[in-house]
């Protein structure tokens, strides 16, 4: 295992706890294993590009552990009712088109899907939006503006997340138009 993948599979370990921190709404903590989730997502793109480090296994769970951090979050601050549920239906039924995608494409023509800029743009959207509403709903900031604010962010990474679906499924159309 090399140190991309290594860095991956500790995204993977810090769900849980992120999970739990953020659940008993010690969003301190949460935000800081978030904030080191999303470093070691940076960390390892750059390392295994730099040093072709590129492995199947980490184009299939890069991706897993940033969509599993995100679930985790969205997940619990809609039960808090800090993020309303339609946000996390949008990105919950996004994330399950693209698996069973991802699955069919590997099954057909064995291509393991790569995050596109697009993808990548979502991503790090949803990741600054969630991370403003733990801060502004953790730290008592919660005003006209920071709500506002807040929302924006939201709406957002919910048209980013869109947008992104609107170009995986082009993309899909065309590679199984090919392959046919």
């Amino acid at each position: 295992m090399n140190i991309p993948n290594i860095l991956t599979a500790i995204r993977f370990i810090l769900i849980p706890f992120l999970g739990y921190y953020l659940f008993d709404k010690q969003y301190s903590v949460a935000v800081l294993l978030f904030l080191l989730g999303g470093i070691t997502d940076v960390l390892d793109g750059v390392i295994a590009r730099k040093f072709n480090m590129i492995t199947s296994w980490g184009k299939l769970a890069d991706p897993l552990a940033d969509k599993l951090m995100q679930l985790t979050a969205l997940s619990i601050l809609t039960i808090q009712k800090i993020i309303p549920l339609p946000v996390l239906i949008i990105v919950v039924a996004k994330e399950a088109f693209m698996v069973a995608g991802s699955i069919l494409l590997y099954k057909k023509i064995k291509l393991v899907v790569q995050a596109n800029w697009y993808g990548k743009l979502a991503t790090v959207v949803f990741f600054i939006a969630i991370i403003l509403t733990i801060v502004i709903n953790s730290g008592g900031f919660v005003n006209t503006y920071t709500d506002t604010l807040v929302n924006i962010f939201v709406i957002v990474a919910v048209v980013s997340t869109l947008f992104a679906f609107f170009m995986y499924s082009r993309e899909f159309k065309k590679i199984t138009s090919k392959s046919k």
